[in-house]
């Protein structure tokens, strides 16, 4: 079976567009069209519906989704589990991180990496940290660096690389500034600007509340830790953000509940091989970049 028919059906499942994943794919439509009709002419049976502008799944193209994923997932392990073996460290390293880690902790390590090996070509897809973490479960990329969730999940293998210590911050103006103590419950009077509720940041936060069976007021939520420090900073409520980000424009706030140290690191799937260009990676963050 042809696995350039496979990754074109695999990429109009996944997008539910067949111009979608034409561009994902690099090619023209009609070539997308033509792949997806050799591969139904080879199965024998319809694989999409098409109604429409809608692309949905028929029960046979249900039944392959996962089965094709696999396949591709396995010719792209064997592949690099033989590339390892000439030793060079070259190809494409597909890495998902999220923007706050790119801004504030990948920059040397790209630097050092890029002059080190530049054979290899880094294919960084800047994503929620929960993304990255389900791209790697799933095949997609080949590493995460993450904010690492609460709990160890153990369908990946995670690495502490960084600890990341959160604060509560306001604006210096803000009312809770000028408090010498403030509680949870008093913060529950004033509003929040929290990342979005499916991220491990927000989940740590929320815990911490629950624990005390208090509920936030939360006004705003944003998944870019960048725009909850500047409404923050602008006095529009208070957040939890890392300690990095303390500047000029904020103020930690003297709160006599501590905030758990979020962990940042590296996911990868244990059943996969790993490149000689991830292992390289690795050893420049593990060596502090």
């Amino acid at each position: 079976m042809d696995t350039q028919a496979l990754t074109a059906f695999l990429a109009v499942a996944e997008s539910g567009s067949f111009s979608t994943a034409a561009e994902r794919l690099f090619l023209t439509q009609p070539a997308v069209s033509k792949r997806i009709a050799q591969l139904e002419q080879q199965l024998g049976t319809r694989l999409f519906d098409r109604v429409g502008r809608r692309i949905r799944l028929t029960e046979a193209g249900e039944a392959l989704l996962p089965r094709a994923r696999q396949v591709l997932l396995d010719l792209e392990d064997m592949s690099r589990a033989i590339s390892n073996l000439t030793g060079t460290v070259s190809g494409t390293l597909r890495i998902g991180t999220s923007h706050h880690i790119g801004l504030h902790r990948l920059p040397p390590v790209l630097r050092r990496f890029s002059r080190e090996y530049p054979d290899v070509k880094l294919d960084i897809h800047f994503i929620d940290s929960e993304e990255a973490w389900e791209a790697v479960l799933h095949g997609d990329l080949e590493m995460g660096v993450v904010t690492l969730p609460p709990q160890p999940d153990p369908r990946l293998h995670s690495q502490a690389v960084w600890q990341d210590p959160l604060v509560f911050m306001a604006a210096p103006e803000h009312p809770l500034a000028r408090l010498d103590r403030v509680t949870l419950e008093t913060l529950t009077g004033y509003s929040a600007i929290l990342p979005s509720p499916v991220t491990f940041t927000r989940r740590i936060v929320e815990s911490l509340f629950e624990e005390q069976a208090l509920t936030l007021n939360i006004s705003m939520s944003t998944n870019y830790l960048e725009t909850i420090h500047m409404m923050v900073s602008i006095g529009l409520g208070w957040s939890v953000l890392p300690e990095t980000m303390l500047d000029d424009s904020v103020v930690r706030l003297n709160v006599d509940t501590a905030l758990p140290v979020r962990r940042l690191g590296v996911v990868t799937h244990p059943g996969r091989s790993r490149s000689n260009a991830a292992g390289a990676f690795l050893d420049i963050l593990n060596s502090g970049g």
